[in-house]
């Protein structure tokens, strides 16, 4: 109170002497982003969300194959739920092949085209394979049902059935030929081509089911179908002309067919208009239920039309100068991620000032933009990145299941996120500029496909403007928690001790089942042989195997009285099959094993405080405590845990030291390893830090031009 009065008193006498001077304050730092590495790490969130059997160059640690008997296999997982929603996310991929087909030499110039083109390739491969021809799948999963579970999706299926639901019914594939989704379904296939063309050899597949599913939409004309299905709660389509004309502007992008843009035309007269007038609207924003001003933009990229250019103008001029700017220069369009609409309007104003406003003045626009991007990665009043895992302040605490990786379908258990969810932009501050980083604010910390989608596009034309340097060590590699452990009660009975002893699988690198998993209760039997006994003559009573209410599992298996070391025995508790503890709820996250040990003859003398086993257990009786001295195996290796003569888990291998000019790190030197070297040189790609040792050839401490004359070299002399 003391040093507040003070500072009041020395403001006072200021004034006093300087009277309305205004003192001028230090001036704000320059905000500096790094946006190669904000793409880098919004395309590892995409691998995030891989359904289906992953790719060899996923990136995720803590993810697996899942959903592997869905009727069409891939795609990305809508948000953080587990449904594959075909609107969203054919926008979504949309938007990352705009970003792409308008921007390549931003991902050339900071060596991310290669992980660009994978992600892109992903998506658009599971798009084609939902095309059947005179129908299309156009979504998989009941939304309904998916969201009455919380947990990893690798045990989705086991987590739906321990929820009393049926999976089959749960991973539903839903069909039809509507408007809206088949024709979005159209445009990112159109657009993929266009991105890809010279970079896949797949655009040929890509462009022929952009052109059959543009068919469909647009002999159906309407959504009422797939309105009425189970999207109708989560993403109903409110119009489908935008999508036609969308999707037709990019057909004639990547066909140059004029009949395309014709069909385009013939659109416009059905697209929004304000309210009250025939004036086509420019308000509201590009998104995944609303792509008109893509479509116009596109429109006017392609007719030069000065009308449709105006039109463009207008809409970007509505979100530079009507909608409500925060402090810090983003606009708050709407409640619910706000930040996806303004990333999205600001691509859309990078494109037009790149393309049909190229010869005006663009500055407004150009601000306009960068603020949008900036602002999401930390230039606001907050110091606040709304991207997870930038910058120094950033959520920590997305919406999203297997990220949470919650072990009992509960939203708050664990309290912090166990895996961090890298590049996710989240929803945003609300309208007065206030941030809650809480898993269970959807409102301000849902995370989605489509919310990443014009974010990733706009930093393509960043990194092209500014580039940026990809994080050579990203991802580094998670600090894991203990995964299978024993949860254990001791109670001090006559002639012996009575355990509660619940093994605990807390799985989430990936979360799974693991069979052949077992835990070893120690114990020291002086006492008993002292008295006369054998070992084996200590009665094992089994009160509880929590294994043996589940009809198809098999029940534990219990060893008898094994000898470890000296006096030192152990009894080893065997799961064949690793069902019976699954981290997928409170029911089914623990198995428990309630057995009594019991002096030979039931008679008094056992010494519980000799037993190894526990140490810990003694310190806290009649209460769950978890002890290291209760070792976990898996086929008989020991895993977690430490055995009575300080044996822990093995260490895994030290690989061998890079070999020196391995910089591919393929066990040998060849012409390969030098033209990744001149890759690096030349700025097509960023070598990762386990490639740069081998890279540094002459030994220096640094990567550059003599390195590739001594691999020259080297590869001369063999």
């Amino acid at each position: 109170m003391q040093r507040k009065r003070r500072i009041t008193a020395c403001l006072a006498a200021a004034s006093l002497c300087f009277g309305t001077f205004a003192i001028p304050l230090p001036a704000k730092a320059a905000f500096s982003a790094n946006y190669a590495e904000a793409l880098q790490k919004s395309l590892y969130f995409y691998e995030c969300q891989q359904a289906g059997p992953l790719p060899e160059w996923n990136q995720v640690e803590w993810r697996a194959d899942s959903t592997m008997t869905d009727e069409v296999t891939g795609g990305w997982y809508d948000a953080g739920d587990h449904v594959k929603f075909n609107l969203p996310m054919a926008y979504s991929a949309s938007m990352l092949a705009w970003g792409m087909y308008q921007y390549p030499e931003g991902l050339e110039k900071t060596g991310q085209m290669d992980l660009y083109v994978n992600n892109l390739t992903f998506v658009l491969d599971y798009l084609a394979a939902c095309d059947e021809g005179d129908t299309a799948v156009y979504q998989v999963g009941n939304g309904q049902m998916d969201h009455t579970w919380w947990g990893p999706v690798e045990l989705l299926e086991y987590g739906m059935k321990d929820n009393g639901a049926d999976y089959q019914k749960a991973r539903a594939a839903l069909r039809g030929t509507d408007s809206a989704v088949c024709g979005e379904m159209a445009a990112a296939l159109a657009a993929g081509s266009c991105a890809l063309k010279g970079r896949s050899d797949r655009t040929a597949e890509y462009l022929k089911h952009a052109e059959n599913l543009f068919r469909l939409a647009d002999e159906t004309r309407s959504d009422e179908a797939y309105s009425n299905s189970d999207a109708n709660g989560f993403y109903r389509s409110s119009h489908f002309y935008d999508e036609l004309f969308y999707a037709a502007n990019w057909l004639y992008l990547a066909t140059g067919s004029q009949s395309y843009l014709d069909k385009a035309a013939s659109y416009i007269p059905n697209l929004g208009k304000e309210l009250g007038s025939d004036e086509l609207k420019y308000t509201w924003g590009m998104c995944w239920d609303d792509v008109m001003q893509g479509g116009l933009l596109l429109y006017a990229i392609n007719t030069k039309d000065s009308f449709y250019i105006s039109r463009v103008k207008k809409h970007l001029d509505y979100w530079t100068d009507s909608v409500t700017q925060l402090d810090g220069g983003a606009r708050w369009l709407t409640t619910w991620g706000c930040l996806r609409y303004a990333t999205t309007a600001g691509f859309l104003a990078s494109v037009a000032s790149d393309t049909i406003l190229k010869d005006t003045d663009t500055a407004k626009y150009q601000k306009f933009y960068e603020e949008q991007i900036n602002y999401c990665l930390g230039d606001n009043p907050d110091g606040q990145s709304y991207v997870v895992g930038y910058g120094d302040k950033y959520p920590k605490n997305p919406h999203h299941r297997t990220a949470h990786a919650s072990w009992k379908n509960a939203l708050d258990t664990p309290t912090e996120n166990r895996h961090i969810l890298y590049g996710a932009l989240v929803g945003g501050p609300n309208q007065d500029g206030t941030y809650e980083d809480d898993r269970q604010n959807y409102i301000n910390n849902e995370v989605a496909c489509d919310y990443n989608a014009g974010f990733t596009a706009l930093l393509c034309k960043m990194t092209e403007a500014y580039g940026g340097t990809p994080d050579p060590d990203f991802p580094e590699p998670e600090k894991r928690d203990t995964e299978f452990y024993v949860e254990t009660k001791l109670t001090e009975a006559s002639g012996g001790v009575n355990l509660s002893l619940k093994f605990t699988n807390h799985s989430a690198w990936p979360a799974r089942i693991e069979n052949n998993m077992s835990y070893r209760y120690y114990m020291d039997l002086s006492e008993v042989i002292d008295a006369g006994y054998s070992p084996s003559d200590v009665v094992i009573r089994v009160d509880r195997d929590q294994a043996k209410m589940y009809d198809d599992y098999t029940p534990a298996e219990i060893s008898p009285i094994t000898q470890y070391k000296d006096n030192i025995y152990y009894i080893e508790v065997t799961y064949p099959d690793g069902r019976v503890a699954m981290p997928i709820s409170e029911g089914q996250h623990q198995c428990e094993l309630m057995l009594a040990l019991v002096f030979p003859d039931y008679q008094s003398g056992w010494n519980a405080e000799n037993d190894y086993s526990n140490a810990d257990l003694l310190k806290h009786p009649e209460e769950y405590v978890i002890t290291d001295r209760i070792p976990v195996y898996q086929n008989g290796v020991l895993i977690s845990g430490v055995e009575p003569d300080g044996t822990k888990p093995t260490e895994p291998d030290t690989p061998d030291p890079a070999k020196r000019g391995d910089v591919n790190a393929d066990q040998s030197v060849t012409v390969a390893d030098l033209v990744l070297l001149i890759r690096h040189l030349t700025g097509d790609t960023v070598l990762k830090k386990a490639q740069a040792v081998p890279a540094d050839v002459d030994e220096n401490g640094m990567v550059n031009g003599m390195d590739a004359a001594c691999l020259r070299q080297m590869l001369a002399e063999q």
